[in-house]
C-alpha cells in the first residue's frame, strides 16, 4: 500500500478523534472519557452480556472491567449474574445510569448540530453522505471471513437466518424439506467448505461451496445480513469461495437462485457468471449460472 494513501488515512483519524472529543478526559463536558460514555450507551436500557459487550466494542477484557468498575463506583451500573445462566455476567444501568445515558444522548445531538451548523445545506448533505459511506466501509473492514465447521453454533445461526430470509423473500414461502440443501458433511473438507463472516463475533454472512464428483464446484447458502448490506460482503464471500475451488484445481463454479433474489442475481452477473440451462432439480430455483475460473 502506497505511503500517500496511508498518510491520508492517518490524517483523517487525527481530525476525527479531535473533532468528536475522543482526546478529552471529560467527554461532552461530563465527568468521564469517551470510552466510559460509550460503554454506558452500549449497555442500553435492557442491559448487556459482558462478553457480548466486549466483543461489540472490541475492548480488552481488562480494560472493559476497569471501565465497568469505574461506572459501578459512580452508581451508574451494576454487574451481576444473568437471568438465565449464573455463569454469564450482565451489566445493567441503574436509574442514575439511565438518566446519564439520556443526558449523553441529548448532548451528543447538540454536538452533532454544532458540527453541522457552520456548513451550508449542500455541505451538510455532502458531509452526511460521506459519513454514511465511511461507516459502511469501516464495517466492511471490520468483518472477518474464515472457514468454519458447519456444526459450529455461529454457523447454525447463520444457516437459520439464511432460511428465514428465503421464507420472507420467496412469494411461495420456503420449506427446507422440499429443497436441495447442502448437508453438514457436504460443507466439511474435503467435500466442501463453509465460509462464515463475523462482525464483533456475531455472524453477518456466509457462503459455501461443495466440490462435486464431476469436477465442478457448487455454491450454496449465500447469505448477508441486512445490517451489512452494501459493504461488498457478498462479493467478498463469493470471491473467497471461488478461491477455495481454484485451490483444488477446479475450473468451473455453478449455482442456482430464485427469481426473487434480485440482488444476488445482479452480484452473480457482475462477477462473471453466465446463465445456463437447468442442471439440477432444485424446485426453488429459476436461474442457473456457471463461471469458468481462470
Amino acid at each position: 500500500m502506497d505511503a500517500t494513501t496511508l498518510a491520508r488515512v492517518r490524517s483523517f483519524q487525527r481530525v476525527v478523534t479531535q473533532r468528536v472529543g475522543a482526546l478529552d478526559d471529560e467527554f461532552l463536558a461530563r465527568d468521564r472519557p469517551l470510552g466510559a460514555a460509550r460503554v454506558l450507551w452500549e449497555i442500553g436500557t435492557d442491559g448487556a452480556d459482558v462478553r457480548a459487550l466486549r466483543a461489540r466494542l472490541d475492548l480488552d477484557s481488562g480494560y472493559l472491567s476497569r471501565l465497568l468498575r469505574s461506572l459501578e463506583r459512580d452508581g451508574l451500573v451494576t454487574v451481576g449474574a444473568g437471568d438465565g445462566d449464573r455463569r454469564v455476567r450482565t451489566a445493567r444501568l441503574t436509574p442514575a445510569g439511565l438518566a446519564e445515558r439520556a443526558e449523553l444522548d441529548r448532548r451528543s445531538d447538540d454536538a452533532a448540530a454544532a458540527l453541522l451548523g457552520p456548513l451550508t445545506e449542500e455541505q451538510r448533505a455532502r458531509l452526511v453522505a460521506a459519513m454514511t459511506e465511511v461507516e459502511r466501509l469501516f464495517v466492511a473492514s471490520t468483518v472477518e471471513v474464515a472457514p468454519v465447521d458447519p456444526r459450529h453454533p455461529a454457523a447454525r445461526r447463520a444457516a437459520e437466518a439464511y432460511y428465514a430470509l428465503l421464507g420472507r423473500r420467496f412469494p411461495e414461502g420456503f420449506d427446507l424439506g422440499r429443497s436441495m440443501p447442502a448437508s453438514d458433511d457436504d460443507l466439511t473438507p474435503p467435500a466442501g467448505v463453509l465460509l462464515l463472516a463475523t462482525l464483533h463475533a456475531e455472524p453477518v454472512g456466509c457462503g459455501a461451496v461443495v466440490f462435486r464428483a464431476d469436477g465442478t464446484a457448487h455454491v450454496k447458502r449465500m447469505w448477508v445480513a441486512d445490517a451489512v448490506r452494501g459493504a461488498g460482503l457478498g462479493r467478498r464471500l463469493l470471491t473467497g469461495l471461488e478461491a477455495q475451488a481454484a485451490a483444488r484445481g477446479i475450473g468451473v463454479v455453478r449455482l442456482e437462485t430464485h427469481a426473487a433474489l434480485t440482488e444476488a442475481i445482479g452480484l452473480y452477473r457482475s462477477a462473471g457468471y453466465r446463465e445456463v440451462e437447468r442442471f439440477n432439480a432444485e424446485r426453488y430455483a429459476h436461474h442457473w449460472f456457471e463461471k469458468h475460473l481462470r
